[in-house]
């Protein structure tokens, strides 16, 4: 199967899958499910692109595949809890609110645009899975590297904040603890380093603006767009001065020592 039609194939599974989900939330008004649909459908392109586009070396289609898949499985799995928790992730109410009749309307056009993301990002797993050189060189180790650092910084963030959130007394404080200590969104800076680490497994093998779209094409997303933004608004909302505090003295993104050594 060519490159461009087994991106076909992916488009035309997605796609009605997210027109679904969005149908279903009409009913429980719960668009977080969007979120796992997002994470799963990418996880699920780059098996099948290994399945099913010859192209590079066998091994490192599947190293690459696999790289994709586990992330997809981790990241899908911690979704999962909170999509069975009950109420809707505090973003989507946000936007249920802010778009009032418009929402079912403007739910679809999200949803669909996910669909199209899950597309266009599945091709840079396509990209690194193309380079015909059988050997395993040191930019498949670089990648490698930087996949393993990114998923487990990613879970360790995770389940630093979960069990913050679950001790009791907590509710409404500021996670100052672990990795939050230096980064105020660290589970967002390991999800980005996760899709650099297919850029140096993919150099060479294709020109250098494609390789690198999608990690800009996230980074420009989670820092100034849909990531970061909402919920430092809804923090600062629900935490005040705890949570302007926090964000004086610690990066938003990138890990760093916190600023006056507090």
């Amino acid at each position: 199967m060519s490159a461009a039609l087994a991106v076909g194939v992916v488009a035309a599974v997605i796609v009605p899958v997210m027109a679904l989900l969005w149908y279903r939330q009409l009913g429980t008004r719960e668009a977080d499910v969007v979120d796992l649909a997002w994470t799963a459908g990418l996880g699920a392109a780059a098996v099948f692109f290994a399945a099913a586009v010859p192209a590079g070396v066998g091994w490192r289609r599947w190293m690459v595949a696999a790289m994709a898949g586990l992330w997809s499985a981790r990241l899908a799995a911690h979704l999962v809890a909170r999509v069975r928790t009950p109420g809707e992730d505090g973003r989507y109410r946000d936007l249920r609110t802010k778009w009032g009749r418009t929402a079912p309307a403007k739910f679809f056009v999200f949803f669909q645009a996910q669909a199209a993301l899950v597309v266009v990002l599945s091709v840079h797993f396509l990209l690194a899975m193309r380079s015909p050189d059988p050997s395993f060189r040191a930019v498949d180790l670089l990648g490698l590297v930087a996949w393993i650092v990114s998923v487990a910084g990613e879970s360790i963030a995770d389940r630093q904040l979960e069990r913050f959130r679950n001790a009791p007394g907590n509710e409404g404080r500021v996670c100052t603890t672990g990795l939050w200590r230096y980064s105020r969104h660290p589970n967002y800076f390991f999800e980005w380093l996760h899709w650099l680490a297919y850029v140096p497994i993919a150099y060479g093998s294709a020109p250098l603006w494609a390789i690198l779209f999608a990690p800009v094409l996230l980074l420009l997303s989670i820092r100034f767009i849909t990531g970061i933004p909402p919920i430092e608004r809804r923090s600062v909302e629900r935490r005040g001065d705890a949570y302007r505090r926090y964000q004086r003295t610690t990066s938003a993104f990138i890990p760093w020592f916190p600023k006056g050594g507090e």
